[in-house]
């Protein structure tokens, strides 16, 4: 299992993210693994080489190649967009949306049974099937409108499961991996996955960052499945 990136780096990454500062995101990515970054920061760097800022093309060329070597679900969608950010491919038929995948992913990943939800459609805000209210002003009309609405399934947990096996078998501690494999036998296993972990600080970030990674991932696969992406940031800052 590669490094990844400590709390502090994280941190530097989303503000830039945030921000739509492209200089600092190029210049915080530098400081880590892209591998371990890749879906979170992925639409950024593709931004910036869109825009042409300087190490822009170079650090997209970094991504593509991690992109490929990793092949997560997902991963080929974001590399079809890298590709055409730096000029190499058309641009993807999909129609853009600032949604947020880790919100997406959290609403796909949820009990088939009580879950689900919905995908605006105008603005790329996506609501769990428990939430009551809608955008303010929005009828009952306007609720059910398929040219505003997305219908977003609850897949249930079966890939986070396994992601939970992709971990541990690329562990380079056999006792920690050992004692993982034993959690995740049977019943409660995502609980005591994360009881035993838990007593691992470094593994614990570690299995966050690889779980978000994927995650984001499943999010942007499904997405292009449907015919959207992730917009492009705003123009990124420069100064």
């Amino acid at each position: 299992m590669a490094e990844g990136w400590d709390e502090d780096g994280l941190r530097a990454v989303r503000g830039a993210l945030h921000g739509q500062d492209g200089l600092t995101l190029l210049a915080v990515l530098r400081r880590g693994p892209a591998r371990a970054v890749l879906q979170l920061a992925g639409d950024g760097v593709a931004g910036a080489a869109a825009q042409g800022l300087p190490g822009a093309a170079e650090m997209a060329s970094s991504f593509l190649g991690a992109l490929q070597e990793r092949g997560f679900q997902g991963d080929e969608e974001l590399a079809d967009r890298l590709r055409a950010a730096m000029g190499d491919a058309s641009v993807p038929l999909l129609r853009p949306l600032p949604v947020d995948l880790e919100m997406l992913a959290m609403v796909l990943e949820g009990d088939p049974a009580e879950s689900g939800g919905r995908l605006d459609l105008t603005t790329g805000e996506c609501w769990p099937a428990f939430t009551d209210e809608l955008e303010p002003g929005s009828d009952a009309e306007e609720a059910d409108d398929p040219e505003r609405w997305l219908y977003v399934p609850a897949l249930g947990s079966r890939a986070g499961y396994r992601d939970m096996e992709l971990f541990i078998d690329g562990l380079g501690n056999a006792d920690l991996a050992d004692r993982l494999r034993i959690a995740i036998s049977g019943r409660g296993a995502f609980r005591r996955f994360k009881d035993v972990l838990a007593r691992d600080e470094h593994a614990w970030r570690q299995y966050h960052q690889f779980s978000d990674e994927r995650q984001r991932g499943r999010a942007r696969a499904w997405l292009a499945e449907e015919g959207y992406c992730p917009r492009l940031p705003a123009p990124l800052r420069t100064t």
